[in-house]
């Protein structure tokens, strides 16, 4: 059983890293946070990129893509700390839709003509909706209270497809909190030399590694096994948020600590990624709520574990 990404997804994964690294630096951060969060051309770039209809089928005018494709590209979008609401929408609103049977608007959707708000009950706010505005710890983020607008409802579906792309999206925000804490560490200085010298500092970063390279793979198992409609897919999308918040939360901590606290900052472009990280952290179910779902599927039994059952 071979469980490496094939050519075409590392080609498309890396295309998109490329195309965000370009067109969605922290300059563009800072001019999106002063001038309204949403920038029309950055979205028709997406659009125009095929990302809006990722999982859109082809009858639809999509690429009829799967949630492990859709995954590695959240990374990146996490990656980028991307503004616009392409996750939310082409990533989380269309599966659910499909798996509804909704498919009126998905045409729409791969065109880039339409955004869907989300809404459920374990979040206390709507993505993107047309409510009331709230203020969001992360200030790229469009939060309304609940109107019932969008994709709504206290469905166990929904609630998987949100919590595995904020998953997702938090490996990519911890991958790049990581390369700008390593790369801070080669120019600042004491006694002397770069911190990045000191054993303290290594080892720090390091842990942080391990963390989000254990995290990885239990993010795109969760994801296959939604694809696959595995009974025990809600449980490891579960895994999957708690390992991937708990690398991201590791990171943002370590990051601004190799900053000198300074990562906190306005100045200093980490606190972009490190406020998305906060937020995603208790989106979709917060640790307790997943650690719960963990819990309950195990100790319950719902979950049988051991070396006989890994791959079943």
């Amino acid at each position: 059983m071979d469980f490496r990404f094939t050519e075409d997804q590392l080609t498309l994964a890396e295309t998109v890293r490329d195309y965000l690294a370009g067109t969605h630096g922290p300059e563009v951060l800072r001019r999106l946070d002063a001038e309204g969060n949403r920038d029309p051309a950055i979205w028709q770039g997406l659009a125009d990129m095929g990302l809006t209809g990722l999982l859109v089928p082809e009858e639809h005018g999509g690429l009829g893509l799967g949630l492990l494709d859709a995954a590695l590209i959240a990374s990146e979008c996490g990656r980028a700390a991307l503004a616009e609401p392409l996750v939310d929408t082409a990533f989380v609103a269309v599966p659910w839709l499909l798996a509804k049977g909704q498919t009126g608007d998905l045409a729409a959707i791969a065109r880039g003509e339409k955004t869907v708000p989300l809404n459920h009950p374990v979040n206390p706010w709507v993505t993107d909706g047309a409510g009331d505005a709230l203020e969001s710890v992360d200030p790229l983020r469009n939060l309304a209270a609940s109107s019932g607008d969008g994709v709504s409802g206290p469905d166990d579906k929904l609630l998987n497809l949100g919590a595995l792309m904020s998953a997702a999206q938090l490996i990519g925000l911890a991958e790049a909190m990581l390369a700008q804490a390593g790369e801070y560490a080669k120019v600042r200085t004491q006694f002397g030399q770069p911190i990045g010298g000191f054993q303290a500092i290594k080892h720090q970063l390091a842990t942080c590694a391990v963390a989000i390279e254990f995290a990885k793979p239990v993010v795109w198992r969760a994801a296959q096994a939604l694809e696959d409609g595995l009974a025990g897919g809600p449980v490891h999308v579960s895994h999957a948020k708690l390992a991937a918040t708990d690398a991201a939360i590791l990171t943002a901590e370590t990051a601004i600590q190799v900053h000198g606290a300074m990562g906190y900052t306005y100045e200093v472009d980490l606190h972009f990624w490190m406020k998305r990280a906060w937020a995603l952290a208790g989106a979709w179910g917060d640790r307790a709520f997943h650690y719960s779902r963990v819990d309950d599927a195990v100790i319950g039994g719902a979950l049988p574990i051991g070396p006989e059952h890994t791959f079943a």
